[in-house]
């Protein structure tokens, strides 16, 4: 029986998709959000202790998305080729690369953290000691997230998005019962807020284990200390990139707090809060972006070449239009998204341009981030790297130093909007000629 990516007409294939991603992306975003809300209510030096952390957050993230994304395109390519044996000797090196980075992350965690706040805090105590309570345990415990990335990418690469909805919905739905719980019932602070998150994220690992070897045995897989070299290459590959633009826009993230912290650590909470919401607002963006790796990705294996070109057509256009609504509440209750945070009134003066000025930055990157996700489809790894690391760390980093020195901070957010619109013009003439090498 023929799979559904290489035969379902793309208007639909793209949607179907994407939508079940859209979902599990937006529960997924809640751990991040709703700690975030949470912890606003202990207070504004919680808030801004946890965006520190998220800079720290998002290398760990990154080594998951690079294994997810380079195991991801092999998979799915591998499945194009109908080479069953490669697809499970694949999900087998996944697993083993998963194990391999929590142990990284645990040993930096125990080597790193108190000396991270300890410079980043500004000498405030008790926004170090937030951070510490909060990242440790994150890290220390991060081996469910890692855990999480490979089973959830193991359905969406077999073109089941839909059984992600359910592994994510799991995780997220135990870290919103547990947050109040942990936090401030049985008054744990930011300890509790992160403890709530590592059990979620455990969670939804044991039920992406279920779920695969029970609706999804078109990719086996077991834990090994031996795994493939050759699909460990494959994977890191692809997927290194990735990891790599994702650690360096994390230092772009330290950069930009350290700049801010010159104007205040309110506006440290105000950058934090923003990340936080990009996680929320572009969830149909992300999840049209990550349904298209496979697509991409099985179409090119299958040598259905115009299906590839139209699968990048319908992304941009769906991803306009599922973002508009979210942009028009951006745009029109701004002040309204602060108070989530219980904003003070300096906290909010900040806030309603920097939520404005951001809501632009999402819609002008949608192009970018839709040929970034098609070029590692295409297994084009390091042009995608190239683009990424453009947008979101090379000319983001550029700008913010040179208007940091006007003091003006709605000059510094509106560096990410000029990012943006620099990158389209090379995005598209990048995309024209690995898309002509490889689709020949």
């Amino acid at each position: 029986m023929d799979n559904k990516m290489g035969t379902e007409k793309m208007s639909r294939l793209i949607l179907t998709t994407g939508v079940p991603l859209m979902l599990s992306l937006l529960i997924n975003s809640l751990y991040n959000f709703v700690d975030s809300i949470f912890v606003s209510r202990i207070a504004e030096d919680a808030l801004t202790a946890i965006s520190l952390s998220a800079p720290v957050q998002m290398i760990v993230s990154a080594l998951g998305l690079g294994n997810a994304v380079g195991l991801n395109a092999a998979i799915s390519k591998a499945l194009g080729e109908k080479n069953d044996k490669k697809v499970s000797k694949v999900a087998s090196a996944a697993i083993f690369i998963a194990v391999c980075e929590w142990i990284l992350i645990s040993i930096v965690c125990l080597l790193a953290v108190r000396w991270y706040f300890a410079w980043q805090s500004g000498g405030n105590e008790m926004i170090a000691k937030y951070g510490c309570d909060y990242l440790s345990i994150c890290m220390l415990f991060s081996l469910g997230q890692m855990g999480q990335w490979v089973f959830d990418r193991f359905v969406i690469a077999s073109g089941k998005s839909h059984l992600f909805l359910f592994t994510l919905s799991a995780a997220s739905v135990t870290n919103l019962i547990l947050d109040p719980v942990f936090i401030f019932a049985l008054n744990m602070g930011t300890k509790g807020a992160a403890i709530a998150t590592v059990l979620g994220q455990f969670i939804g690992a044991f039920a992406g284990i279920y779920i695969n070897r029970r609706w999804n045995k078109e990719i086996p897989f077991k834990f090994t200390l031996h795994p493939d070299v050759s699909s460990i290459k494959d994977i890191i590959r692809v997927g290194f990139p990735s990891t790599l633009v994702q650690v360096v826009t994390s230092f772009v993230n330290v950069a930009m707090n350290t700049i801010l912290l010159e104007f205040s650590s309110t506006a440290v909470a105000v950058y934090g809060v923003c990340c936080r919401m990009q996680g929320i607002c572009t969830v149909p963006v992300h999840g049209i972006n990550n349904g298209i790796i496979p697509i991409v990705a099985y179409n090119y294996g299958a040598r259905l070449k115009e299906r590839v070109k139209e699968s990048i057509r319908y992304a941009i256009a769906d991803s306009v239009i599922l973002y508009i609504p979210l942009l028009l509440v951006l745009l029109i209750f701004p002040d309204k998204v602060m108070m989530l945070f219980k904003a003070s009134e300096t906290m909010t003066g900040i806030g309603v341009s920097a939520v404005r000025i951001f809501a632009f930055v999402w819609l002008v990157s949608i192009p970018n981030l839709v040929i970034s996700s098609a070029l590692q489809g295409l297994s084009r790894a390091n042009p995608s790297m190239l683009l990424t690391m453009l947008r979101q760390a090379v000319l983001p980093l550029v700008l913010v130093y040179i208007l940091s020195g006007t003091g003006q901070i709605n000059l510094i957010w509106l560096a990410f909007v000029i990012a943006e619109i620099l990158v389209i013009y090379p995005a598209v003439m990048i995309w024209k000629k690995e898309y002509g090498k490889v689709c020949k």
